[in-house]
């Protein structure tokens, strides 16, 4: 093997499996009525809405967990290999945290904030 990774796969994690994640696995969700009043707002106030879903979200925050790994075999030749997992994926208790916190850093330094009365609401002012 040149060092070249070139399989691509979906590789999701048996949580189940893993051991007790030592940080805070906690993520948030916008609540149905905050929903609703920023849409109420932004009717009132003439304002366009936006709206965006983030295509394979966990696989865009890194993992903070060592997790290791044996490849299966949708890795081909590379089976059986020890691995070690740099990307937050779908099953591992900590994602939902680790999307979290990367996207609200994100958020943060793109001059938004989040409101006081539900932290997943984001504006920036004009």
């Amino acid at each position: 093997m040149d060092g070249k990774f070139t399989r691509k796969a979906r590789y999701v994690a048996n949580g189940i499996e893993t051991e007790p994640p030592t940080a805070q696995t906690y993520a948030s969700v916008v609540s149905r009525d905050s929903v609703r009043i920023a849409l109420l707002y932004a009717a009132l106030n003439d304002l366009e809405v936006l709206s965006c879903d983030v295509t394979n979200a966990y696989l865009n925050a890194d993992c903070h967990e060592k997790i290791w790994v044996q490849a299966g075999p949708e890795f081909g030749e590379d089976e059986g290999l020890v691995m070690i997992i740099k990307k937050a994926l779908y099953g591992l208790k900590s994602s939902g945290a680790s999307w979290r916190n990367m996207i609200s850093q994100t958020m943060l330094d793109a001059s938004y904030e989040n409101i006081y009365a539900d932290p997943d609401v984001w504006r920036r002012r004009a």
